[in-house]
């Protein structure tokens, strides 16, 4: 696949299924990924990847924070909960390790992380996966990032859900972006 019709084409998935990348096609997804641009090459990525069983460990922080956040949550929500982690054989949590020790502002090293996800999805999608980047309140959850081995600085930037799409879309819509677009300084 070429860049272009990758960045052209490219969609969310609703539904991902088996197969996940395998090793090779991860190591090609984390490859493009640390391609993102970096102001000051602090690499400030982190990636965690969660697979197979731990899959259902993560729906247990999931349900965790959601019992923590809202009281009244039943077990059908929490239920809910724990089953977004099933949604895809793959998650990779992506998260910026940001220093404040440097002249790069944070909001540039989350930035360079948020580019890095992005270019994950890009590769899984040109290598015939897909992916959905999804968040939420967990994204910011102190326990659950101190449970998946990150710092208290760490900032989760999103959990790209990883696999092979159970079914393509028709034809996407059309996305203008002329109306996005102005062109300062020029005369009309």
């Amino acid at each position: 696949m070429q860049a272009i019709d990758a960045l052209t084409t490219r969609y969310s998935a609703k539904t991902l299924q088996e197969p996940a990348p395998d090793q090779g096609a991860l190591r090609l997804i984390f490859e493009s990924a640390v391609h993102a641009p970096d102001h000051g090459r602090l690499r400030p990525w982190r990636f965690v990847v969660v697979r197979g069983a731990a899959r259902e460990r993560f729906g247990e922080l999931l349900a965790q924070h959601l019992q923590r956040t809202h009281a009244a949550a039943n077990e059908e929500a929490l239920q809910r909960e724990r089953a977004k982690a099933l949604r895809a054989p793959l998650i990779i949590v992506v998260a910026a390790r940001c220093s404040r020790d440097v002249k790069i502002p944070v909001i540039e090293q989350q930035l360079s992380a948020g580019a890095a996800a992005h270019a994950m999805m890009l590769a899984a999608f040109a290598l015939g996966f897909n992916a959905m980047w999804k968040t939420g309140g967990a994204a910011y959850d102190e326990a659950l990032r101190q449970a998946l081995g990150l710092t208290i600085g760490d900032a989760i930037v999103g959990f790209l859900y990883i696999g092979t799409p159970a079914a393509r879309p028709a034809i996407a819509a059309a996305r203008p972006w002329a109306d996005l677009v102005s062109y300062w300084g020029e005369a009309t």
